[in-house]
C-alpha cells in the first residue's frame, strides 16, 4: 500500500522563495498516516503466498502449485458515480466492498477464483480516516473471498478533484483450470434454461441516473415501501456471488455478471451466435427500488432493463435437468427465469 508523492511537482511554478509540497495542496504526512490507519486490515489478508506487501514497491505474490494448467485472469473496474452519493452522506465502508465484490463477480463469470487485489483511490484532500475505512471496506470484502489485498496507491490531486470528491477503483487477479474457463459456449443449445441471483441492489451500476431521480428526496427519512431510508437502500453494497455460486460451478454452462447494460448488454456476452435469451420478467419479484425509481422518472421498461440489474445480480445458464439439484442446493434466492432459443444473440427477449 503506497502513498504517492509524485503526482503535480513538475507542475510547481518556480519561485524565488521555498515552498513545502503541503503548500501546493498534497500532504505526505497525511498519506502516511492514512496507511498506518490501513495497514492492520490490508494485513488480515495475507496469506503464506504473501512475499512483499505493505511498504514494497510492488506486492509479491507466490504462484507456485496453483494448478495443472492454471490460467490468470484479471479484471479492472471502478464503482462509478455511486461514490458521490457515498461521500454526500458520509458511508464509506461500503465503497470499498463495492469494487472488491464488482470485480471478483466479473472473472467469477469466466469460472475464476481471486487470487489478489490491488486498489487505487483519489482525492482532491486527503482525509486518512476516510481512506482507512474504505480499504477496511475492502479488506473485508477480501477475506470474504480468500483474496489478498496485495497492494494499491492513494493519490491526493488537488485542482483535479473537487472538495471531498474521491474515485475508486480496482484490479483483481484471479485463476481458473484451462479446462473449466466459462463460458463453454460448445455445449449451449436451445432449451437450456436461464437462471437469476438476486441483487442487494443497483449494486455499482446506474448512480448517474439514480442520483438525478433523488433530486429534492430526504434520503435519509425512512420509506415505509422499502423498509429502510432510501440512502440504506442505495448504498446497499454490491453482493460478491463466489460462494454463493461456487458449490453449483460445475453445474454452470456460462454466467453474466448483470452490470452497465443491464440484461440488455451483458447476457448476449456470454452466448454463442445462434442463440438468444429469453427472460420471462413475471418470474421474480420486482425490487420495490427498482419500481420506485421507474415511476419517478417515468423510465421506460426496456431502458431499466438496459440500465439496471432489476433485482437479479447474476444470471447463468444450465440444462433442464439440472435446475432442481441447483435449488436445493443454493441456500440464497434463485428464480429460474428464462431460456435459450434459436435467434440473434444480441436481441434479448424480455416479455
Amino acid at each position: 500500500m503506497h502513498y504517492r508523492k509524485d503526482i503535480g511537482h513538475k507542475g510547481l511554478v518556480r519561485l524565488n522563495r521555498s515552498i513545502a509540497y503541503q503548500s501546493a495542496g498534497v500532504d505526505i504526512d497525511a498519506g502516511n498516516r492514512a496507511v498506518e490507519l490501513m495497514k492492520a486490515s490490508v494485513m488480515e489478508t495475507y496469506t503464506s503466498r504473501v512475499l512483499a506487501g505493505i511498504g514494497a514497491f510492488g506486492g509479491l505474490f507466490d504462484a507456485a502449485d496453483l494448478g495443472k494448467q492454471p490460467v490468470l485472469v484479471a479484471s479492472t473496474d471502478g464503482v462509478g458515480t455511486k461514490v458521490e452519493l457515498a461521500a454526500r452522506l458520509g458511508r464509506y465502508h461500503g465503497i470499498g466492498e463495492d469494487i472488491v465484490n464488482h470485480c471478483i463477480d466479473d472473472i467469477l463469470v469466466q469460472g475464476a477464483r481471486p487470487l489478489f487485489f490491488l486498489d487505487y483511490f483519489a482525492t482532491a484532500k486527503l482525509n486518512p480516516g476516510v481512506a482507512a475505512e474504505i480499504v477496511s471496506g475492502m479488506a473485508d470484502a477480501c477475506k470474504a473471498a480468500g483474496c489478498v489485498l496485495l497492494g494499491g496507491e492513494t493519490a491526493e490531486m488537488p485542482g483535479v478533484y473537487q472538495e471531498n470528491a474521491f474515485d475508486v477503483a480496482g484490479t483483481i487477479v484471479g485463476i481458473v483450470e484451462r479446462g473449466k474457463i466459462l463460458p463453454d459456449q460448445p455445449s449451449m443449445q436451445a432449451g437450456d434454461i436461464l437462471i437469476g441471483f438476486a441483487s442487494s441492489g443497483p449494486h455499482t451500476n446506474g448512480y448517474s441516473l439514480i442520483r438525478k431521480l433523488c433530486e429534492g428526496e430526504d434520503l435519509l427519512a425512512y420509506n415505509e415501501s422499502l423498509k429502510s431510508s432510501l440512502a440504506d437502500a442505495l448504498l446497499a453494497p454490491h453482493r460478491s456471488y463466489l460462494n454463493v455460486v461456487g458449490p453449483v460451478l460445475p453445474m454452470i454452462k456460462g454466467m453474466a455478471h448483470i452490470t452497465g447494460g443491464g440484461f440488455i448488454e451483458n447476457i448476449p456476452r456470454m452466448l454463442p451466435e445462434g442463440l438468444q435469451a429469453v427472460v420471462d420478467r413475471s418470474t421474480w419479484p420486482q425490487p420495490t427500488l427498482f419500481k420506485w425509481m421507474q415511476q419517478q422518472g417515468n423510465i421506460e421498461e426496456r431502458e431499466m432493463y438496459r440500465v439496471f440489474n432489476m433485482g437479479i445480480g447474476l444470471v447463468a445458464v444450465i440444462r433442464p435437468d439440472v435446475w432442481a439439484a441447483v435449488r436445493s442446493t443454493v441456500t440464497e434466492p434463485v428464480w429460474r427465469i428464462g431460456e435459450l432459443r434459436k435467434g440473434n444473440r444480441s436481441e434479448v427477449v424480455i416479455q
